[in-house]
């Protein structure tokens, strides 16, 4: 297996980059939401590789964490999500959403990428949930802030918990209200009322 690649970048060819190793220009599909963190063409960059091998060719997968292509395998583990569906799983929804989409139950989000419909996006939940961890969705998010995973749960502030339940009235998915409140700071001493107002300024944009 090819664990990870590390050279410059020479194409960038929509869900495709290509990098070189050696005296060799590898081709490596990407999801669109990890094209925004490449560097530019002709600089470094280490991916990190799912290679697949099948009777009708061979695939390179590429991601710019171990967690991200770890989160890859689960997904094409699931039945009905081949590596074309999980990497437009990938590209709807940034690896960190995902998680928050399935830790919460989220299937309306899920269901936002191409080809994944209701009934796959509550399977893909039923059969990952237990295997992902709340802390998976911490690491990128700013200090000071409530941590999404946390903002809709039994034991999140009541202000909080109401404002997210708002705010899934207001036709946003739970990931979307769960980010927006996990984004205000003191929450805790805030009205419900107060924690929509914030909350609304981060879902305008």
């Amino acid at each position: 297996m090819i664990s990870y690649i590390k050279g410059p970048i020479t194409a960038i060819e929509g869900d495709q980059i290509v990098v070189e190793v050696g005296p060799v220009g590898l081709a490596v599909h990407v999801p669109l939401s990890v094209l925004d963190g490449l560097p530019g063409i002709g600089q470094i960059v280490t991916v990190y590789t799912y290679f697949q091998v099948k009777e009708d060719g061979m695939a390179l997968y590429g991601f710019l964490t171990r967690q991200d292509r770890d989160m890859f395998r689960q997904l094409i583990g699931v039945s009905g999500i081949g590596p074309k569906a999980a990497l437009g799983l990938l590209s709807a929804l940034r690896p960190d959403d995902l998680r928050l989409a399935i830790i919460t139950g989220d299937a309306k989000a899920i269901s936002k990428a191409p080809g994944i419909g209701a009934k796959t996006a509550q399977r893909l939940i039923l059969d990952l949930k237990d295997k992902m961890s709340a802390q998976e969705v911490l690491h990128n998010l700013g200090e000071g802030e409530l941590p999404v995973s946390q903002a809709a749960a039994p034991g999140a502030p009541e202000s909080g918990r109401e404002a997210v339940q708002a705010l899934v009235a207001l036709g946003y998915t739970t990931s979307e209200a769960s980010r927006a409140v996990g984004r205000v700071e003191g929450v805790q001493d805030m009205t419900a009322e107060e924690v929509l107002k914030a909350s609304l300024r981060f879902l305008a944009f």
